[in-house]
């Protein structure tokens, strides 16, 4: 296809989810009601600050992350089997389940996604360690093993073994590209999922990373890759239409957890990694104030935070919900732009 039946394309796919993701949302809210699938706010002595300030929270449904990784796989796998069934037509044309490009971001995305939504159901339904899902070291033992294979497609099915860091080139760096990639995706993961605590916040921000990314691989000829960054933008804007304050219901493990994991494997597939922490620069903060406030406890026996992640600590100091989210929807939409900028200008000095 020429580049405007590609653009074409890629804006059909991203129109067509957020369509499909909104007329499917009705019935998936009723569904979480219905069967009161509702996210346990941590009450608790041991947090008190987040138990005063999110006790009003208590009965919302969880697993509203359904409603961005379902769509993704259904349209992915819809539009694969209509191009094998026929041909040649123009529903062919907008198949993007391609093995180079969205293989591994499609399988991360969706294996993360089934691992989040039984800890979802398991804290939900009073399993697992203290009734509250699988313990941090279950999770981490598990996303790991999801990177650990993503790492072994990469170095041996596709052997990439060169990182590029902007503005000196590639590097080829042999098999540490398989702890480094382990490493990007665990994190990514984690990050997103202490980023998704207040209505509307982790949804806004991966939606500007997953378009920041989505025009990288455009500029790169991966044309495949970016429809599913817009299949995805598309369904989180559809999910973002309910889950701004208030809230009809949150994104879940199902939900933060996956996507964190796709938005690695995208920064990764475009060999743009060192951008992530510009591109993702709210993620960064809130995972270093959650890493810097437990370090302080443990070593110091002190906090440096009155709550974290560090969106809490703005609730605590006074900031309304949607202020936080609001203002950190725009810090991640700048730093998305510089992250292109200096993309674009690392192009331009090769």
């Amino acid at each position: 296809m020429d580049l405007h039946a590609q653009i074409i394309k890629i804006l059909i796919l991203t129109t067509l989810s957020f369509v499909v993701t909104l007329l499917c949302t009705p019935l998936l809210e009723h569904l979480l009601y219905k069967y009161k699938l509702h996210k346990k706010i941590r009450l608790s002595a041991t947090v008190p600050i987040f138990a005063k300030l999110h006790a009003h929270k208590q009965g919302t449904p969880t697993m509203g992350g359904l409603l961005i990784w379902v769509p993704t796989l259904c349209l992915a796998l819809l539009f694969f089997y209509l191009s094998e069934l026929f041909p040649g037509t123009a529903v062919e044309s907008l198949n993007f389940l391609v093995r180079k490009e969205t293989f591994l971001p499609l399988g991360a995305l969706v294996a993360a996604a089934l691992i989040g939504l039984v800890d979802d159901l398991w804290e939900i339904f009073n399993v697992g360690n203290n009734n509250q899902g699988l313990t941090i070291w279950k999770r981490l033992f598990l996303y790991t093993c999801i990177a650990i294979f993503g790492a072994w497609w990469f170095y041996y099915k596709l052997e990439w073994t060169h990182i590029h860091i902007p503005f000196y080139g590639d590097y080829d760096i042999g098999v540490w590209y398989i702890p480094i990639f382990i490493l990007i995706i665990v994190a990514t993961s984690f990050a997103v999922n202490e980023t998704d605590g207040l209505d509307g916040l982790a949804g806004g921000v991966l939606l500007t990373s997953f378009a920041a990314y989505g025009t990288i691989a455009f500029i790169q000829g991966r044309y495949n890759l970016t429809a599913f960054c817009g299949v995805v933008a598309g369904a989180l804007l559809a999910f973002l239409w309910f889950n701004i304050n208030p809230a009809r219901f949150f994104m879940g493990d199902t939900g933060s957890m996956s996507l964190g994991v796709a938005l690695g494997v995208t920064a990764v597939l475009t060999n743009a990694v060192f951008l992530l922490p510009i591109i993702g620069f709210v993620l960064v903060v809130e995972s270093m104030s959650v890493i810097i406030q437990v370090t302080s406890k443990q070593l110091f026996k002190r906090k440096i935070f009155l709550s974290t992640p560090i969106h809490h600590t703005l609730e605590a100091i006074g900031w309304p919900e949607q202020k936080i989210v609001m203002r950190f929807w725009i810090v991640s939409a700048v730093s998305a732009v510089v992250g292109l900028i200096i993309f674009l200008l690392d192009r331009i000095s090769y």
